[in-house]
C-alpha cells in the first residue's frame, strides 16, 4: 500500500519544476510551503467533518485529499516520505505515552 504513496511522492516532486498553468500541483507548491500548509489544514478539516457526521464515502474521499495534501506540504519543505515512514517504524511497538516523553 506504500507503493501508492512512494508513486504519488515521486509524481509529486516531477510537478514542483512543472508549469503552474498546466498542474495543480505545480500550482500549488509555486505558491509556497505556507500555502501548501494551509491547504493541508482546510482538507484536514474537511475531512474531520465528513467523520463526526458519519459520512464513510466522504471521509474515504477527504482522506485521501487529506494524504495528498500531506505530501504536497512535505515536498514543499523537502521532507522525504522515506523519513516520515522511518519515523513511524522508530515508534513501532513503543507506546504513545512512552513516545511523547521522550520527546
Amino acid at each position: 500500500m506504500s507503493d501508492i504513496l512512494k508513486d504519488l511522492e515521486a509524481t509529486i516532486a516531477t510537478r514542483k519544476g512543472a508549469d503552474p498553468d498546466s498542474s495543480w500541483t505545480a500550482k500549488l507548491l509555486s505558491k509556497g510551503a505556507e500555502k501548501c500548509a494551509e491547504k493541508f489544514g482546510e482538507e484536514s478539516i474537511e475531512a474531520i467533518i465528513a467523520a463526526v457526521k458519519d459520512d464513510r464515502e466522504n471521509l474515504t474521499y477527504e482522506a485521501a485529499d487529506v494524504l495528498y495534501h500531506l505530501l504536497v506540504m512535505l515536498a514543499a519543505r523537502d521532507v522525504a516520505l522515506e523519513d516520515v515512514l522511518g519515523e513511524l517504524a522508530r515508534r513501532q511497538g513503543m507506546s504513545g505515552i512512552a513516545e511523547k516523553a521522550g520527546r
